[in-house]
């Protein structure tokens, strides 16, 4: 199973694209983070998104998408931005007509961690040690877009090895 890992932001959507093996450990297909142009307008930066995810969607053909929920602060435009990006994310992934699945940060840290109200910092070590990580220079973004892939690949496993084994 492939699985594109969504963590959405209107300044860097991280993604990360993770295959289970036969032998129960991931690899890693490709990771980073689609950066629209700071100074175009919204509706351009959507639509740079809406691409981007469109062309990883094309090139790396996932199985399933995981999107992280987004956290609202106090911050309402910042919240209101956020939720048209994610509505950028959603139409990519409803155009090649995937599966989706959506994650709060606190189910993802606790899959990561083991700790739902983990530090960023703290998932980003931990993805790097779960998935044999060794570039120190991965963006947040990216490594929390893998961090919901790896949520979502464990979760589906747990999900089919419980159908496998009812008795």
């Amino acid at each position: 199973m492939r699985i594109l890992g969504i963590d959405p932001s209107s300044v860097a959507t991280g993604y990360g694209i993770l295959e289970s093996r036969e032998d129960g450990d991931a690899l890693i297909l490709a990771y980073g983070a689609i950066k629209p142009n700071r100074k175009a307008a919204l509706p351009e930066r959507l639509l740079e998104i809406k691409t981007g995810i469109e062309n990883l969607i094309s090139e790396y053909t996932p199985d399933e998408v995981a999107v992280e929920n987004p956290f609202f602060g106090l911050n309402i435009k910042t919240a209101i931005t956020l939720g048209q990006v994610r509505g950028a994310v959603l139409v990519a992934v409803a155009g090649a007509a995937l599966p989706l699945s959506e994650y709060s940060p606190l189910e993802i840290k606790k899959a990561v961690t083991g700790y739902g109200q983990a530090e960023k910092i703290q998932v980003g070590v931990m993805i790097r040690a779960l998935l044999r990580i060794e570039d120190d220079a991965m963006e947040e973004d990216a490594a929390d877009a893998l961090a919901c892939a790896f949520c979502h690949l464990n979760t589906t496993l747990a999900r089919k090895n419980l159908e496998e084994n009812t008795f």
